[in-house]
């Protein structure tokens, strides 16, 4: 038995093959895991809780039919999906948890996040995200019409990719979007623990620096990705078509 990460799904209706990619992974691997941890950018974009795409009802209730089984789910908000909410939570029988947050795993802690805080060296996405972020805001956004949230989420998509198109061209983009290394050092500080998980990045890899290990989930673009730990250490590998 082991327990499963994922993260950076961006599941859409556009692209069907992933959310049946992400089926067939919880009617199978995850049926046989301890728990299931979502951390972060589940959808592509999500609007508010009344979304009413048939992807969002199918991830809704395969995530019920698998905690209901017996395997808890836990889902951490992710920068595409942070407007995820309590009856979206309740309609898939998953907990949210609070980015950051500190799990215990086969007698060893871990700090969960979903990645983008870590990117302390993009000014315009923290803005952003701060922005997003704040309570009346969210507040102000989720009471406007579906349509509206509908158009604002394809602004904002355009945006973003406007804003990686831009770092391309300055040849910025490696440095700019993936973590500093400082922030990542300030937070196993902060917290004392010495293993992190993450998504956010797009960037695979298990790293280790100054006795710290930082595991960063895989997206499921083009195939899935999945890292599995249990008593014995941890595992990152890819999930085909």
């Amino acid at each position: 038995m082991a327990t499963l990460f994922i993260s950076d799904l961006h599941l859409d209706p556009e692209r069907p093959d992933i959310t049946r990619l992400f089926g067939h992974f919880i009617d199978t691997q995850a049926r046989e895991a301890d728990a299931l941890y979502i951390l972060g950018d589940l959808f592509e974009a999500w609007i508010g809780d009344d979304d009413p795409s048939d992807t969002g009802a199918f991830v809704a209730d395969s995530l019920r039919e698998l905690s209901g089984s017996g395997v808890p789910v836990f889902f951490m908000r992710g920068n595409r999906d942070f407007l995820i909410g309590d009856e979206f939570a309740r309609r898939s029988g998953m907990t949210i948890l609070h980015d950051p947050a500190v799990v215990v795993l086969y007698g060893k802690p871990a700090l969960l996040m979903h990645g983008d805080t870590l990117c302390t060296d993009d000014i315009a996405y923290q803005q952003f995200r701060a922005q997003t972020r704040d309570p009346a805001w969210q507040r102000q956004f989720l009471s406007q019409p579906l349509a509206a949230r509908q158009a604002f989420a394809e602004q904002a998509r355009a945006a973003s990719l406007a804003h990686q198109a831009g770092l391309k061209a300055q040849g910025q983009m490696d440095a700019i979007t993936d973590v500093s290394q400082a922030t990542v050092n300030a937070a196993f500080a902060r917290f004392g623990i010495n293993r992190l998980i993450h998504g956010h990045t797009h960037r695979p890899n298990v790293h280790g620096h100054a006795g710290n290990t930082r595991v960063v989930l895989g997206d499921w673009y083009e195939q899935g990705s999945v890292l599995r730990v249990d008593s014995s250490g941890m595992q990152l590998s890819a999930i085909g078509l």
